[in-house]
C-alpha cells in the first residue's frame, strides 16, 4: 500500500503531541510508519515542508471555511471571533503556536488575512490601517499562544528566587494578582489584550 501525504501528516501531528516540535524528525516519522526515509521525501523534501503541511492541517480543522461578516454584525465582534478561532486551532496541538507561526507560506493563513482585510476595507478603513490591524492581531495571537504553550521547566524554576523577584517587581506582581483576583481566566487575558488592539 502506497504512503499517502495525509497519512504522514496525521502521524507527524501525533508525534508533535507526544514530543513537541523538536521531536518531530523525518527519521522518527519513517520509523513510526515503518518505511524508509526516502518514502517521506517523495512527499516532503525536508522538515520545513512537512511542518508547513502540519500547519495547514491544524488551521484547516478550524478554518475549512470562513463565514463573512453579516451586515448587522459589528466588525470588532467578527474579528474577535476570527482570532479566537485561530487561538483555538493553535492550542489544539502541543507547540501548535510554533508550528503555524513558523510557517511563512500558509495558504490558510493567507485566506484568513485576506478575508479580514477585506472585511475592514468594507467598513471604510484604509488598506494601510486594515493590513496593520490584521498583522498586529495575528502576531499577538501567535505570541500569546506560544507563551501559553511554553512553561518554564522544573529545573529552571528550582534555581529561581521567586521572593526576590516579587520584591524587585512589586507593580508587576500587584497587577497580575489584581487581574486574576476578579475570577478572570487566561481566556479573558487573551481577549482583553485583543480588544486593546482592535478597539
Amino acid at each position: 500500500m502506497s504512503l499517502r501525504k495525509e497519512q504522514i501528516i496525521e502521524e507527524a501531528l501525533q508525534l508533535l503531541n507526544e514530543s513537541g516540535l523538536e521531536g518531530v524528525t523525518l527519521r522518527k516519522l519513517a520509523k513510526r510508519l515503518e518505511v524508509y526515509a526516502s518514502a517521506l521525501y517523495w512527499h516532503f523534501k525536508n522538515k520545513e515542508a512537512l511542518v508547513n503541511g502540519m500547519a495547514e492541517t491544524i488551521l484547516q480543522m478550524e478554518f475549512s471555511e470562513i463565514q463573512p461578516r453579516r451586515d448587522d454584525e459589528p466588525w470588532q465582534d467578527w474579528l474577535m471571533l476570527i482570532f479566537n478561532r485561530l487561538r483555538k486551532a493553535l492550542l489544539s496541538y502541543k507547540d501548535g503556536g510554533r508550528v503555524v507561526a513558523g510557517t511563512h507560506l500558509s495558504l490558510t493563513m493567507a485566506k484568513i488575512s485576506e478575508e479580514a482585510i477585506k472585511t475592514l476595507l468594507n467598513t471604510g478603513m484604509s488598506l494601510h490601517q486594515s493590513r496593520l490591524l490584521v498583522l498586529t492581531a495575528t502576531r499577538y495571537t501567535f505570541g500569546h499562544v506560544i507563551e501559553e504553550q511554553n512553561s518554564p521547566s522544573t529545573e529552571l524554576m528550582e534555581g529561581f528566587d521567586t521572593e526576590q523577584f516579587k520584591k524587585n517587581h512589586p507593580l508587576m506582581i500587584e497587577a497580575i494578582e489584581e487581574y486574576f483576583a476578579a475570577d478572570r481566566t487566561v481566556d479573558d487575558l487573551f481577549n482583553d489584550g485583543l480588544k486593546t488592539i482592535i478597539r
